[in-house]
């Protein structure tokens, strides 16, 4: 179990500052980030501590949502994420400590002014037997940053030198500060000192130009979609199942033991755990699904349930710009009525902390939040205020969207009853599948909405910039703060950890004051597993990665 480590971030705070004892052992490879001349990394794995099943073929059963994606340009999804991570190698992974370590780079160099960061790849292929090459690199991440693009993690990519002037429109694409020296040779220059920046390029790989270019689609078919990673993608049923393999052009094939990985689709979370309990699934639960939530406290009195503290908010928003949420004091009212100690207790019932706040409990600028849980009186008080203010005396149809799972079901449910009893408000419960939900709240279509989000480097502004422009599908509220914009902008060039800390800090009080969302809790992995599966690394940023996982 990963200690928990609250801690105030500093600009020098990445996710391997968190710690864990995970059982599969430490890791022989240079850390991608442990100094600003690192030398070559070998292979990525030591050899496991006990030995794979032999004489049979090696497949791990899991189950999990619709992806809504297999794009990396796209993706945001915690389902997505899961399958693109096995299927794609970046420059770097991360150990089972939230290290990045070196993968398709073989050698990383830093300059002295810590702006330059210089890669050296490995010779690697892609899954139709093109090479992989830091052209290949460059073409991803200013596809990615490319207004016409419009993908919706941009955002991930603005540390770069111009990242953001180009997906503003402000600079072109041979200003963006990514380039292909050669074949082998990637030069990334940083708008300032980015010391997660190793964290970071472990999310983002690339993607094959010619692949791209001739087909817009190419994402969407094992027959088009070309990857570089441990596995390739062989079978997609929509709605039914997917089906990846192991991946024989993959620089490092030597190291993946598993033959397939096999994904079932049951949205119902009784029947994902009833599946594992008959032997039908090797895993069930955490973090690419969830557990029946009045499963939870037997299987953790049963000593079955295996729980990991993650970078993880889980919120929910308001749209700013539909009444009555245009009030700062209805949101405020809907926000403070809500119990998060109660939803934290009888349906996370896993360890879930109760967020005042938008960034979790690993990532805290004041860990104990920003407001008061739990206050009723005050929320009433506001919502007449609110309601005043906007010459209202009945307030419009509300509907609180979600996607489909147990638990989101439960807590969307007691916050519907909260509302209720507390302000006497009447909330129609919306529950879509997770593509569908996500269309939703990029348009708009939505009063209010659960979300939550998973850290790519645990540092808070990770949390913060998300909301920094009024319309771009990471800020789905449509709030906006000029002095808001002004404090994440100055944080990004501070180099003084405390004064940074004080910036981030002031932004995130001033997001708070605002309250276009509101935390509900920092949450857990919770999950039950085939006691013969090893190797499966959930990192503390609950990213998972089935590279190294295997069956006794």
């Amino acid at each position: 179990m990963k200690k928990m480590v609250t801690a105030l971030i500093s600009s020098l705070l990445v996710a391997g500052s968190l710690l864990s004892a995970c059982s599969s052992g430490g890791n022989s490879a240079t850390p991608a980030n442990s100094s600003p001349s690192n030398q070559s990394a070998g292979a990525t794995t030591p050899a496991p501590a006990s030995e794979p099943a032999k004489g049979e073929p090696q497949v791990l059963h899991l189950n999990m949502e619709e992806p809504a994606t297999l794009d990396p340009t796209f993706s945001e999804d915690t389902t997505s994420g899961a399958v693109i991570r096995a299927i794609y190698d970046g420059l770097t992974r991360l150990d089972e400590n939230g290290n990045a370590i070196n993968s398709l780079a073989s050698d990383m160099k830093l300059s002295d002014d810590k702006l330059t960061y210089t890669f050296t790849l490995r010779d690697a292929k892609w899954s139709n037997g093109d090479p992989v090459t830091a052209q290949d690199f460059e073409f991803a991440w200013k596809y990615a940053l490319d207004p016409k693009t419009g993908s919706p993690a941009s955002y991930n990519y603005y540390a770069i030198k111009n990242g953001q002037a180009f997906t503003s429109s402000k600079a072109k694409a041979e200003d963006v500060g990514v380039k292909a020296l050669d074949e082998k040779t990637l030069q990334v220059t940083m708008e300032h000192p980015t010391p997660f920046f190793p964290t970071l390029a472990s999310f983002l790989p690339p993607i094959n130009k010619k692949v791209v270019e001739a087909n817009p689609k190419w994402a969407n078919d094992p027959k088009t979609l070309v990857s570089n990673g441990p596995f390739k993608l062989e079978t997609w049923e929509h709605k039914n199942k997917i089906v990846l393999v192991k991946n024989d052009t993959y620089w490092e094939k030597d190291v993946v033991k598993l033959d397939r990985i096999e994904f079932s689709m049951i949205s119902d979370t009784n029947t994902e755990l009833s599946m594992f309990q008959n032997g039908d699934l090797d895993w069930a639960g955490g973090p690419i699904s969830g557990l029946p939530v009045d499963a939870v406290s037997p299987l953790k009195q049963e000593g079955k349930l295996l729980t990991k503290p993650k970078a993880t908010s889980y919120y929910i928003r308001f749209n700013a710009e539909r009444p009555p949420f245009t009030n700062v004091k209805v949101r405020k009212a809907f926000a403070y009525a809500i119990n998060r100690q109660e939803i934290a207790d009888n349906i996370g019932q896993a360890g879930q902390t109760p967020l005042m706040g938008i960034t979790p409990i690993t990532a805290s600028l004041k860990p104990e939040g920003f407001f008061a849980d739990n206050q009723p009186d005050e929320a009433k008080k506001l919502l007449a205020e609110g309601m005043k203010e906007l010459g209202i005396t009945k307030l419009p149809p509300i509907t609180y969207l979600y996607n489909t799972s147990d638990r989101n079901k439960a807590i969307a449910e007691t916050l519907q009853a909260t509302w209720k009893n507390v302000l006497g408000v009447d909330v129609k419960l919306l529950n879509k599948e997770t593509k569908v939900y996500l269309d939703d709240q990029e348009q708009g279509k939505f009063e209010i909405t659960r979300s939550s989000w998973t850290a790519d480097y645990n540092d808070s502004i990770n949390f913060l910039q998300k909301f920094v422009e009024k319309y771009s599908s990471s800020n789905i509220t449509r709030w906006h703060s000029p002095k808001y914009t002004e404090l994440i902008q100055k944080s990004y060039v501070e180099k003084d950890p405390e004064k940074r800390k004080q910036i981030l800090l002031e932004a995130e009080t001033l997001l708070m004051d605002e309250m276009p969302l509101t935390g509900l809790f920092s949450d857990v992995n919770a999950w039950v597993q085939n006691d013969k599966v090893k190797g499966v690394r959930i990192d503390p940023l609950s990213k998972v990665d089935f590279k190294w996982a295997y069956k006794e």
